[in-house]
């Protein structure tokens, strides 16, 4: 995983986040699919960096897009790594509903394990 693209893009995100008041745009959209694609990119540096460097405020960023990586890469130990984050960030947790994002991602391994891999 490209840890200063990662940053890069989430930084990026949070000047979007700034100026558009929260209002959803296609900057937006463009940054969390480039946060979709880095993650993805390479699960287990993902997972490693998830367990010994990831911040608050990456973690709800990448909460926004958890579903989508776990959609592109199906990988349970990813899932559980995020889920970790919770007691490392419990007012990010609870602020910004991540139980939600966990709870859609969730839902997509489940089916996954179920019928296998969607085309």
């Amino acid at each position: 995983m490209n840890v200063e693209k990662l940053k890069e893009v989430i930084k990026h995100r949070e000047y979007v986040d700034e100026i558009s008041q929260s209002e959803w745009d296609e900057e937006i959209e463009k940054c969390q699919k480039l946060v979709t694609e880095i993650l993805a990119e390479d699960i287990t540096s993902t997972i490693e960096y998830l367990n010994n460097n990831c911040m608050a405020n990456e973690y709800v960023y990448i909460s926004e897009v958890i579903d989508d990586v776990v959609d592109k890469v199906p990988s349970r130990e990813f899932l559980e790594a995020f889920k970790k984050l919770k007691d490392k960030f419990p007012k990010e947790f609870s602020e910004y509903n991540i139980v939600g994002s966990i709870q859609c991602a969730e839902n997509i391994l489940k089916w996954e394990e179920e019928h296998g891999k969607k085309d």
